[in-house]
């Protein structure tokens, strides 16, 4: 044998290893494609259905807040309303409401004085230029201090 022929056959089997090589690499990479694509397919099974879910329950939130809104307008425009009924109330009611609540004050004060503490009440008082100015304000200063 001489030189080449061995050299030959040296080359002849380092490509025969390495096409063993690749092939053992071929095909352990299409038992992967295999094993990714069994694994794609099921998440597609899984997550097609998931999806339909999120979309119906993404559809019933966006009507659930299109009713909110409409609640919440209505409240809005029911405390407007209320509103204005409370100002246009007191308004309307507010001052002889009073009236009529300082009027029976100063009945039931009047009913519930007897005679002697009127006369009292009358001589307690003094008039001063047309006035009449209780008893208690006598002999007070300018500042309204006594001395």
């Amino acid at each position: 044998m001489t030189g080449g022929e061995v050299a030959g056959i040296l080359v002849a089997v380092f490509w025969a290893i390495l096409v063993s090589f690749l092939a053992v690499v071929l095909v352990r990479l299409a038992q992967t494609l295999k094993a990714t694509t069994r694994l794609v397919a099921e998440v597609t099974e899984q997550a097609v259905p998931l999806l339909a879910d999120a979309s119906a329950t993404v559809r019933s939130a966006q009507t659930q807040l299109d009713r909110v809104d409409a609640i919440a307008t209505d409240v809005q425009e029911v405390t407007s309303n209320a509103s204005a009924l409370s100002t246009t109330v007191a308004s309307t009611f507010g001052g002889p409401l009073v009236k009529v609540a300082a009027f029976g004050y100063g009945v039931r004060r009047a009913m519930s004085r007897g005679p002697e503490e009127q006369r009292s009440r009358e001589r307690s008082r003094r008039t001063v230029v047309g006035r009449t100015v209780p008893a208690a304000r006598e002999g007070r200063g300018r500042w309204g201090r006594k001395g």
